[in-house]
């Protein structure tokens, strides 16, 4: 729950960020200038480019908040609750590398199943390589999509 309101209040700055640059960008068009009606038009690009971020952003969390919720249901969410820890709280590497190692065998046996794509894409996060990690995870959203 913290982790949405912190994005909530992240993307609402951003949305003031965005409402601003555009008002500077449409100051810059107004002045009828060459140079600054340039500036103004890449700066009014600006903001397309926030928009654009922020509802892919948003699309892709409420995407996979939907696949968690369907592995709830099922009981089937990954547990790591039981592997060692480093005293920081991550995952310990041996016991990543091992609980991935299983992850990846399940992905190799039933590659058109949305749910070891996402247990695998978890794995990829408690090993910390989250590139990977949000791949695997939108390969996942892909195959759940495509079974409804």
């Amino acid at each position: 729950m913290r982790a949405r309101n912190f994005a909530l209040v992240m993307t609402a700055a951003l949305a003031v960020y965005v409402v601003l640059l555009a008002g500077r960008g449409i100051a810059l068009l107004g002045t009828g200038e060459t140079v600054p009606v340039l500036f103004g038009i890449g700066v009014l690009l600006l903001p397309l480019l926030g928009v654009w971020i922020i509802v892919t952003t948003w699309r892709s969390g409420v995407q996979i908040q939907r696949l968690s919720r369907r592995l709830d249901e099922e009981g089937s969410l990954p547990d790591v609750s039981d592997l060692p820890r480093r005293p920081s709280g991550r995952v310990d590497r041996d016991a990543a590398d091992a609980w991935f190692d299983e992850r990846r065998a399940e992905v190799e046996a039933d590659q058109e199943n949305w749910r070891v794509w996402y247990r695998l894409a978890y794995a990829y996060e408690i090993a910390g390589d989250r590139k990977r990690a949000r791949a695997t995870m939108r390969r996942a959203v892909e195959l759940e999509a495509g079974s409804r």
